[in-house]
């Protein structure tokens, strides 16, 4: 029990840099998502470390100085783990963790152990495996003795039992294997798939931790797993939903987020497939969150890596139960007014306008706003329904308050 306690709580410092890319509020709004991420994996965040760079340090990313300031602190804190929020080449990880002498993470591997400790059924597991080995592979060197050394913790839920006497040739094997038993869950995946007949196809998709499980379980009166954690959602879940007389099928798919691993990208493909399909996708936003257009954009921009940039699409601006805005004295002369003092009302009057009727606005924890949800739910689908089997189109009434 105390061991686990441990690793509930493990000490952690975070380390970012600005650049030409990324500026300071950027690199805040970076660190902020990154010690959330960094919560759920298990850990508690002591301090974070940002310094300014033109280029990364190819030995140790940051600079010398720096390194020598963060492995003091180290040193006096007992801190056990520092997460980088870039990618480190494995020399990088190498090079730093025998500075520091401590596990050392950088954000795709942060985000890969959160998906290991969620998946829960085989599938999610097998494809969770595959991009930890295909992570791993490049670092291998090295690695067999720091997981020798360190007793559990973040970052330590590694995918095989054979971690001491693995070699490359066993995890390109590994690899293969995992490979071809996906293909043939891929198979049987969209076997069931084809077996769901023509039922209209509806997915939820959205940033991670927009409320979209939450939405899936108030629409399908279902019980899919919700918490306010990063990634609770890795498997697909399917369900059959009723509105009216209207039945059709609503999936709720795994959250994006920024800077979203590619191994994790590729061996979700299968899951990913349910937004491929699907006849019209609920793009769930938490219109809260003060970053909330960067996180449109960053679905987006994965949605169209899928191929699914062009399809019908409803936007949902969740959470507005939560949503605050920041006010300015009518003494203060000096403040200019920005994005961030915006009503939800001005908002609605900014680029929302151009979504025209196709947004919504609603909580759905509360259960705000849920009937126009469902009315206009109600109506795309029909008019895929309708369209997909003209001669039934009688049953369907011109509205839905007439059932």
């Amino acid at each position: 029990m105390l061991e686990q306690k441990e690793i509930d709580y493990e000490r952690t410092i975070l380390i970012g840099v600005i650049n030409k890319d990324q500026n300071e509020v950027k690199v805040k709004e970076f660190l902020d998502e990154l010690e959330f991420l960094t919560y759920t994996a298990g850990g508690e965040v002591y301090k974070r470390f940002v310094q300014k760079v033109d280029l990364p340090n190819p030995k140790t990313y940051i600079g010398s100085g720096k390194m020598m300031d963060v492995e003091a602190y180290v040193e006096e804190h007992e801190i056990g783990c520092v997460i980088f929020d870039d990618e480190l080449s494995p020399a990088q990880q190498r090079n730093i963790e025998k500075q520091l002498k401590c596990k050392i993470l950088d954000r795709t591997h942060l985000i890969l152990d959160i998906f290991s400790q969620r998946a829960q059924t085989s599938y999610a597991r097998t494809q969770v495996e595959l991009a930890q080995y295909e992570y791993l592979l490049p670092r291998l060197k090295g690695l067999w003795t720091h997981l020798e050394r360190q007793k559990g913790g973040i970052g330590m839920r590694g995918p095989g039992e054979t971690e001491i006497e693995t070699d490359r040739r066993i995890v390109r094997d590994r690899i293969t294997l995992l490979k071809k038993k996906l293909l043939k869950i891929d198979r049987q995946m969209e076997t069931q798939r084809g077996n769901r007949g023509a039922l209209v196809r509806v997915a939820l998709v959205g940033y991670t931790n927009v409320g979209k499980s939450t939405l899936m379980n108030v629409v399908s009166k279902s019980d899919v797993f919700a918490e306010n954690k990063l990634f609770a959602t890795l498997d697909t879940t399917v369900r059959k939903v009723v509105v009216g007389n209207l039945p059709f099928l609503l999936s709720d798919t795994v959250g994006f987020i920024r800077k979203l691993p590619t191994q994790l990208v590729e061996s979700f493909k299968s899951t990913l497939d349910e937004v491929r399909e699907a006849d019209l996708l609920l793009h769930v936003v938490d219109i809260s969150h003060p970053q909330f257009e960067e996180h449109i954009a960053s679905v987006n921009k994965i949605l169209g890596e899928i191929g699914s940039g062009d399809k019908k699409t409803i936007m949902v601006f969740n959470k507005i139960d939560q949503f605050t805005h920041e006010t300015i004295d009518d003494d203060d002369l000096i403040t200019e007014r920005t994005e961030e003092h915006f009503t939800l009302d001005e908002w609605r009057q900014t680029w929302m306008r151009k979504v025209g009727d196709r947004a919504l606005f609603i909580s759905a924890i509360n259960k705000e706003n849920l009937d126009e949800f469902r009315k206009r739910i109600y109506d795309e689908v029909r008019d895929i329904h309708v369209t997909r089997f003209p001669y039934n189109n009688f049953l369907y009434p011109e509205h839905l308050d007439e059932y």
